[in-house]
This record gives structure tokens, sequence and C-alpha cells, in this order.
């Protein structure tokens, strides 16, 4: 047997985990690669077509090196060889402006377009239900203002039906995502913002806090389940039946900084909900020119992020 050359098992070594990687592709769609809506299934097929376009675009990049490489090395070439002059020359110029237009056009497209599509319902046809999706340092509270009940870090929506996710901070900035439903959102305090959201069946999904805002931040973590439409109205029922009223001293509480098991209420106190800005403020980005202002106590907690040195007035 030969001796590897130099260099070899390096190689070898960068093929084997190239193999371990493509081994493990399929529990790897999850996630955006696993979109179980509307609004993740338009998100995906955006993703995949810039993947393609730009995989197209390397290809090209890459036989063109290689046929330019072989075709004009030096040993083929004799000493007094001088590439041809293409100074001036009208088509070429026309080409090589054309073509990163061209992309540029190919990408922006879609993007803009999936874009303005993603601020309206997915489906216009159908009634939407209004969550109300409030992030406290570390924990979820939603509200569901039609039904008058409330949640803390599990959601639960009917499937099949566009969700209006009504989003705020209590403290600390934050971001509202579940992958296999569509892309994040942040939420920020006094500027609501807003977010379309639909499961096309019914199904579990994970959702998560995706900015960091401190020492738990990790644990900012929340169940999302679709259910049948029937379904949906029998929990409902269900808890507003045996679940315990809401009291401003309980949601008070509850907004301190910590973290805290899976909670139900049937009821909230008016001061759960989520105010809008009296200046008004644009769907999904909340973009009025007002920043947020933070209250004193809203810094609480904030003071366990490192390097963090705030300053109380």
């Amino acid at each position: 047997m030969l001796p590897l050359r130099n260099g070899a098992w390096k190689w070898l070594a960068v093929a084997g985990m190239m193999m371990a990687i493509l081994s493990g592709c399929e529990p790897v769609k999850m996630g955006v690669l696993n979109p179980k809506g509307p609004v993740a299934q338009k998100q995906y097929d955006l993703i995949i077509w810039s993947v393609v376009l730009m995989s197209v675009i390397l290809i090209v990049v890459f036989v063109l090196f290689v046929v330019i490489l072989v075709r004009f090395r030096a040993s083929k070439l004799s000493k007094d060889y001088e590439p041809p002059d293409v100074e001036g020359n009208t088509f070429l110029e026309i080409v090589w402006t054309a073509i990163p237009v061209l992309i540029v056009v190919a990408l922006a497209v879609p993007t803009v377009t999936s874009t303005f599509d993603l601020e309206k319902s997915p489906s216009p046809n159908k009634k939407p239900i209004t969550i109300e999706a409030t992030s406290a340092q570390w924990k979820w509270i939603f509200k569901y203002p039609e039904q008058g009940i409330e949640t803390v870090n599990y959601l639960k929506i009917p499937a099949n039906v566009p969700v209006r996710f009504k989003l705020s901070s209590h403290d600390a900035m934050n971001s509202f995502w579940i992958p296999e439903l569509g892309g994040q959102e942040y939420t920020m305090a006094d500027m609501p913002m807003f977010l379309w959201l639909e499961a096309d069946k019914p199904g579990k999904f994970i959702g998560r806090g995706n900015n960091f805002s401190g020492r738990d931040f990790a644990k900012m973590e929340f169940t999302v389940e679709a259910k049948k439409q029937s379904d949906f109205d029998s929990w409902v029922d269900h808890v507003k039946k045996t679940a315990p009223k809401q009291s401003e001293k309980e949601y008070k509480a509850l907004l301190k900084p910590g973290t805290v098991d899976l909670k139900t209420y049937s009821s909230y106190p008016k001061s759960a909900e989520v105010k809008e800005p009296n200046h008004g403020g644009m769907e999904h980005g909340g973009m009025d020119m007002d920043h947020s202002k933070m209250k004193h106590e809203d810094m609480e907690g904030m003071e366990d992020m490192p390097g963090m040195d705030h300053d109380k007035n």
C-alpha cells in the first residue's frame, strides 16, 4: 500500500466532514426549511429562489474561471503573445453591465413583492383572530382580546385561520419568532408591532425570543399548538370555566424579571391590554417616529446583561 502524499490526509478529513454533514441533511429540514403555513411557504420559496439563482451564478463563474485558466495558461502561448485589446468594445461593456443589473432585478422584484404581500392577511377571505403577544423578562404573555383569556409561555391558535399578532414588550426589546410559521418581528416598549401568521393544518411548533435580552433570554421559548377550529373553541370554553381570573397584583408580579411555568387565566385586568400609540403607527413595523421610552422600573433585570452598566436617574 503506497503512503499518502503530503496533504492528502487533510483532503480526506475535509471529505469525511462533508459526508458526515450531508448524511444528516434530513433531520435538518426544520424551522424555516419546514414551512407549515402560507406565510412560511412564501418565505421558503423566496429563500430557495435566491439560493438557486446564486448557485447558478457561482457555477457559471467557476466554469469561466476554469476555461480561462486552461485556454490562456502560459505553457500554450508564445513568448510574444499579447492579449487582445478590448477597450472601447461596446458590446462587452453592455454585457458586463447588464448582467449584474439583471441579477439585482431577479433578486429584488420577488423580494419586494413578497415583503409587501406579507404585510397583509395570508388568507383575506377568512376572518382573522387577534392575539396580543408581550415579551417580559424572561417570559411570553399571550392575550386573546376577542376571547378575553390569557396564557403564559404557551400559545394555541386555530388552524387554517390567519392570526394577527400585536406585539409589544414590557421592558427589554426582543424578537417574536415561530420559524415553521413565518419570519420574526421585534417587540418594543410603547411601540406595537404587527405580524401575520397562519398554520395550514393542526400541529405543534416551537416559538422563541430571538433577541438577546439578559440572563435568562435562552429560556424564552414557548410552545405553539394549532388546533381545529372546533377544538380551539372547546379549549377556550374550558379555560373560561376552569382557569382563575388574573388580578392586577398577579399581572404586575408576572411582569417582574424572572422565569415562570405555564399559566392560564380566564380573564386579565384592563391594564394588561396593549395600548396603541396616540399618534398612530404603521402596521408590521410600527414605524412611528417617537422612540419608545423605558420607564425606570422597565430597566429591572437589564443589569444582569454582561457588559451593561445602567445609570439610574
